[in-house]
C-alpha cells in the first residue's frame, strides 16, 4: 500500500528515485555558501589580528589570554585580609591617596604563634580555597617556614672579610666613569639575561626632562612632591641612567601596559616600596587614567583598556611578626620570625605575574628577632646582656631576604617573576636621620670619583646579595628570581631626596640654624618625579626580557 501511496505522488512518467533528486542539490548548494561565508569571515579575523613575527615584535610574546586572578569587583573587596596596621599606608576606599605614617607597624591579632621548621626544599600549599594533603614536612598553610641555622650565619660572618673587597672597590676607585653596581657573587639570576648589564653605567643629563610633573599625576604623596613643597632647583628631574654597553629605553607607558595585558604587578614592602609604586602609577597615568579598587588593607589600581592590575601591599620586614611574648621578650615588642615569610601576602602570590620586593629600612627599628623559636637577637632591645645576642639587625636582614625569596621560589602555585630591588640608600650625612644628618642643597649628582663609602649600605647590600644567592639554590618551582641591583649606582643620588622639602608648610624650616643645626628632613624616600622613575623603566626591561626569552617561537 505504502509503494502505492508513493507512486500516486510522484508526477505522471517520473521515476520515484529521481523526485528526490531537487532537494538533495539544494542542500548541497546551502552547505557550499555555508563553507564560503565562513572562509570569507575567517579572512577577514586573520587580517584584523595577523598571527606572526610583527605581533610578537611588538609585545613581546606575551600571552594575552591570562585572565587576572586577583579580585577586582568593588563588591568583593572584603573579602581581601591582609593585616597590618590600620594607620600604617592607608589607601582610603574613595581616595587614590595612601599616606604612610613614620611610627611603627602594630601587629597584633596574628593568630599563627607557632613556627614550624620545615626542610627547605618543601612545598608551600597558601591556597585560601584549599588545604590539600599535607606531606611530610610541609607547612602550615598560613604560616610557611625555611630552614636556617645560627651555623650558616657563623659561616657566612666568618667568610665577610674575604668576600667584601669586590662589592666595595668601584665605590673605592671612584675614578672610573662607569658605576659598577653588580658584584660578582650577584649575577646569578635564575635563568640567562638577554642584552647588557643595566647596573654598569653612568648618569647623563636629559634635556627633555621627565615624563610627568607633580601636576600631572594625583597620586603622588604629598611628602615625595618636592616641587610642590617649594624645592627651588628642578635640575635633579632631568639625570638618567645610562648602562655602559647599551641604551636603557624611556618608560613607554602604552607599551607597558600592553606587556602586562591581562596580568598583575606587586610592588610589596615598606614605604620605599610606595614610593616606587606611585612612580609607576605616575609614568601610567600620562596615558591611561586607571580605576581605584583599593581598600584599607591594600593598593589597586585597574588599567581597564589592557586589564593590567598594579598592586601595593605592605609589609614591614617580609617576614613573619607577631606581638605575643615570646620567653623573656614582653608582648609590647615586634617580634619577627626569621625563617617564616610574611604569611598575610603570600596567600596572594599565585594572583601575582610580577613581583617587585623593598625592604631592609626597617631593620632599624625595635624588634624582637626569632629563629627556630628561639630568641636570638633584637634591635633596640636587648634587656638581659648576660644573654649572648646571636645575630644583629644586619644579620636579621640577610636571614629575612634568603626566607622570603625562598618561600616564593619554592611555592607550588607561583609561575610568575620576582624582582628583588636591592637595598636603596640614604644620603644624610654628618648623622642619622634623627642625629643631624642632612642632605640640603644637592642638586645634581656626585661625579665619577666622589661617592663616599658607606659602610652600613654596602654590607646590607651584601647580605642582601648573599640571600638571593641561597635561594636560587633552593628554587623548586618555575617562577624565575631576577635581581634589580641599584645601591651603588643610586648611591650617587644624594640630589634625588625631598630633604626639608617634605610638606607644603610655607613656614617649614629649610636652611641651617645660626648654630648650624640643620632642619628636618626626608634623605632616604625619593622626590617624584625624579630619580626613582628609573627604577621602573628597569623594571620594565627585565620585564621585557623574560617575557621575550618565555615566548612561543610558533606563536
Amino acid at each position: 500500500m505504502w509503494k502505492a501511496m508513493n507512486l500516486a505522488s510522484s508526477p505522471k512518467g517520473t521515476n520515484p528515485a529521481m523526485a528526490a533528486f531537487p532537494r538533495s542539490l539544494s542542500s548541497m548548494a546551502a552547505s557550499v555558501g555555508g563553507l564560503a561565508l565562513f572562509l570569507v569571515i575567517a579572512s577577514l579575523l586573520l587580517v584584523s589580528y595577523p598571527i606572526g613575527s610583527t605581533v610578537r615584535g611588538y609585545f613581546y610574546g606575551i600571552d594575552s589570554s591570562r585572565q587576572v586572578d586577583l579580585l577586582i569587583f568593588e563588591g568583593n573587596q572584603s573579602s581581601i585580609d591582609l593585616h597590618h596596621d590600620s594607620n600604617l599606608d592607608v589607601v582610603d576606599e574613595d581616595s587614590s591617596l595612601g599616606l604612610d605614617l613614620k611610627g611603627p607597624i602594630s601587629l597584633g591579632g596574628v593568630t599563627n604563634n607557632s613556627v614550624n621548621v620545615i626542610d627547605s626544599q618543601s612545598e608551600f600549599n597558601l591556597q585560601e580555597s584549599t588545604t590539600g594533603t599535607r606531606k611530610e614536612g610541609q607547612t602550615n598553610p598560613k604560616g610557611g617556614s625555611v630552614t636556617l641555622s645560627v651555623k650558616e650565619i657563623d659561616a657566612d660572618k666568618g667568610s665577610e672579610e674575604n668576600s667584601s673587597d669586590a662589592a666595595s672597590a668601584d665605590s673605592k676607585s671612584g675614578a672610573k666613569s662607569d658605576i659598577s653596581a653588580v658584584p660578582s657573587n650577584a649575577s646569578k639570576t635564575g635563568s640567562d639575561d638577554s642584552g647588557c648589564d643595566l647596573y654598569q653605567g653612568r648618569w647623563f643629563y636629559d634635556s627633555v626632562g621627565p615624563l610627568y610633573t607633580n601636576n600631572t599625576c594625583p597620586v603622588l604623596t604629598q611628602m615625595q612632591n618636592c616641587q610642590g613643597n617649594g624645592r627651588p632647583d628642578k635640575e635633579y628631574e632631568n639625570w638618567r641612567w645610562k648602562p655602559s654597553q647599551c641604551d636603557l629605553p624611556r618608560f613607554d607607558a602604552k607599551k607597558f601596559l600592553e606587556l602586562m595585558r591581562g596580568k598583575t604587578i606587586a610592588f610589596i614592602g615598606d614605604s620605599v616600596a610606595r614610593n616606587q609604586m606611585e612612580s609607576m602609577l605616575c609614568l601610567l597615568w600620562q596615558a591611561k587614567a586607571p580605576k581605584n579598587r583599593g581598600n584599607k588593607k591594600m593598593q589597586r589600581y585597574f588599567f581597564r583598556s589592557t586589564s593590567t592590575m598594579v598592586v601595593r601591599i605592605w609589609s614591614s620586614w617580609l617576614v613573619h611578626q607577631t606581638s605575643e611574648s615570646i620567653d623573656f621578650a614582653p608582648k609590647d615588642v615586634v617580634k619577627l620570625h626569621l625563617d617564616a615569610p610574611d604569611e598575610h601576602f603570600m596567600e596572594f602570590i599565585p594572583n601575582f605575574d610580577v613581583i617587585v620586593l623593598s625592604s631592609g629600612h626597617w631593620f632599624a627599628k625595635q624588634s624582637v628577632y626569632v629563629l627556630n623559636n628561639e630568641i636570638v637577637g633584637g634591635q633596640l632591645w636587648w634587656p638581659d646582656r648576660s644573654r649572648p645576642m646571636k645575630i644583629n639587625s644586619v644579620e636579621a636582614f640577610g636571614i629575612s631576604v634568603e626566607t622570603i625569596l625562598t618561600s616564593i621560589a619554592t611555592h607550588p602555585n607561583f609561575t610568575g617573576l620576582t624582582i628583588l630591588r636591592t637595598y636603596s640608600p640614604d644620603h644624610y650625612e654628618g648623622g642619622a636621620w634623627n642625629t643631624g644628618g642632612s642632605c640640603t642643597g644637592k642638586e645634581k649628582p656626585l661625579a665619577p670619583g666622589e661617592l663616599v663609602e658607606n659602610g652600613f649600605t654596602e654590607i646590607m647590600h651584601k647580605k642582601q646579595i648573599t640571600g638571593f644567592d641561597r635561594a636560587i639554590n633552593k628554587a623548586t618551582n618555575k617562577s624565575k628570581l631576577k635581581l634589580m641591583d641599584i645601591t651603588e649606582s643610586f648611591g650617587y643620588r644624594h640630589d634625588g631626596h625631598p630633604g626639608p622639602y617634605r610638606s607644603p608648610d610655607p613656614n617649614k624650616l629649610t636652611k641651617r640654624s645660626p648654630h648650624g643645626k640643620p632642619p628636618p628632613q626626608d634623605c632616604l624616600h625619593w622626590c617624584m618625579p625624579g630619580p626613582v622613575d628609573t627604577w621602573n623603566e628597569l623594571v620594565f626591561e627585565i620585564i621585557r626580557r623574560d617575557f621575550e626569552a618565555n615566548q612561543d617561537p610558533s606563536i
